[in-house]
């Protein structure tokens, strides 16, 4: 993954693009600080749809049988101070 100055982004923009649409990243730095990742258009679509929790039990593809019982322990019951 490369990296570049803040400062030094414009003048290059178009062969960072490039870059980026050949599948290498490019990491902007401002003031000693990673600020930003320049990617393609196509690999933000790809990791910005992650699924949530949510979907990925309900596309579980096996039979409730298939999970385990839960054990639960008692809950604890706390003590007053003295």
């Amino acid at each position: 993954m490369k990296e570049i100055q803040f400062k030094d982004t414009k003048p290059t923009l178009s062969a960072l693009v490039d870059w980026a649409v050949a599948g290498e990243p490019t990491v902007i730095i401002r003031n000693g600080r990673k600020e930003a990742v320049l990617v393609s258009f196509e690999e933000w679509t790809r990791v910005s749809k992650v699924p949530s929790f949510a979907d990925l039990l309900l596309a579980f593809p096996g039979e409730p049988s298939d999970i385990p019982e839960q054990r639960r322990k008692p809950v604890r019951t706390l003590r007053k101070p003295l």
